[in-house]
């Protein structure tokens, strides 16, 4: 006679029971004593990494707005200081401007006081010049008009020879 167990999920045998439970705390026992104590650090070290690369990814983070910041407040100096810089320029440009008027001025004051200076002493020249020649102008109309009227006096010939004498002799 073939017995055929009576085999029911609901209702399981003892002895299937048994086997399976130590089975299954043998499986369990050699899972946790070879696979999962690795799989646990090997998680823990996952999750130290993950950790890890999260800080570092904050403190880059952090480090970039720092950067960001330091470069705006140096953005902003670098404005002022070329605002400072532009305005001096200016000043300066003004002032070189302002210094070549006086001296343009002060040149063109020199020159035409220079030329009314030369004018002057070109006026004073040429009248000196004037003078002299209506000098020898008088000076020849007079020796004519003094030889006319000596040659005609005997008298004021002899004074005048007289004259001339006294002078080489002096």
């Amino acid at each position: 006679m073939i017995f055929l167990a009576d085999f029911s999920v609901i209702k399981p045998d003892v002895g299937l029971l048994f086997w399976t439970s130590l089975i299954f705390l043998l499986f369990w026992f050699l899972m946790s004593r070879f696979a999962f104590g690795p799989i646990t650090e090997g998680l823990k070290k996952r999750e130290s990494d993950i950790q890890d690369a999260l800080d570092e990814a904050k403190k880059a983070k952090e480090e970039m707005a720092a950067l960001n910041a330091r470069n705006e407040e140096l953005i902003k100096e670098a404005q002022v200081e070329r605002a400072k810089i532009m305005k001096e320029a200016k000043e300066v440009k003004e002032q070189i401007i302002t210094e070549a008027k006086v001296k343009a001025k002060e040149d063109a004051n020199r020159i035409v006081s220079s030329a009314r200076m030369e004018i002057e002493a070109q006026k004073k020249a040429a009248l000196l010049d004037v003078k002299n020649q209506v000098g020898q102008m008088a000076l020849d109309i007079a020796e004519k008009v003094i030889r006319k009227d000596l040659s005609a006096n005997p008298q004021q010939v002899g004074l005048v020879n007289k004259l001339v004498e006294e002078i080489k002799l002096n």
